[in-house]
């Protein structure tokens, strides 16, 4: 499966659930979870010691398309890679990352919050950009006023996303898909509470097809 067949999953989605998994018990709970719910996709944060093993679990498992995000260096690449990741997401614009992702034929998200961000972006290749943090970066309002001197560019905003308000962000032409951890957060995961995050994934699917049309 190629970099475009990955990202077109990845965006046919429509929300990515961001995970920050700390209890390796609970991993494959979570994704079988997030499963029921009509959600085979998930970006595990590099954020914690058990992000690596969580990664490979999730893949072990063999339901979900499962990538690595808050990737700051080229290193992280190649631990992402060894895991068994199938993406790349990163919180800001790093050449090194990106070039390594490329070299590793592994699809990359770079992250922007700026018109200078994405042109160093298409600089390098990518047309698919994380916007982060998204509500702390201007939300709705900067992303529609990105729209006319970058037309072909598609974002995936993060960061504030939740069910209140991915709907406004998935009705803009240029976004791909949101990202958000409403339905996986800490709280859920750590009492096992898997019948509601299965019961928010769902809803966050039907979310996905009311506001496209």
């Amino acid at each position: 499966m190629g970099d475009i067949d990955v990202l077109d999953l990845l965006c046919a989605a429509g929300v990515l659930p961001v995970l920050a998994i700390e209890d390796l018990d609970s991993v494959r709970k979570v994704g079988a979870a997030l499963c029921a719910g009509g959600l085979a996709v998930a970006e595990v944060t590099l954020r914690t010691r058990s992000a690596a093993a969580a990664i490979r679990a999730l893949v072990d498992a063999g339901e979900m398309l499962v990538g690595a995000g808050t990737v700051l260096r080229h290193e992280q690449v190649d631990l992402a890679h060894e895991a068994g990741a199938r993406f790349v997401v990163t919180p800001g614009f790093s050449a090194a990352v990106v070039e390594r992702c490329r070299e590793l034929e592994m699809p990359v998200i770079p992250g922007v919050a700026s018109a200078t961000e994405i042109i160093a972006a298409l600089d390098h290749g990518s047309e698919l950009l994380k916007f982060f943090p998204a509500e702390a970066s201007g939300g709705v309002a900067m992303l529609q006023a990105w729209r006319a001197p970058f037309p072909n560019v598609r974002f995936v905003p993060t960061g504030g996303v939740s069910s209140a308000n991915a709907a406004a962000y998935l009705v803009l032409p240029s976004v791909s898909a949101v990202g958000g951890s409403w339905m996986v957060t800490p709280e859920l995961v750590s009492s096992g509470d898997f019948g509601a995050i299965s019961r928010l994934a769902e809803q966050a699917v039907q979310l996905v097809a009311e506001a496209r049309p």
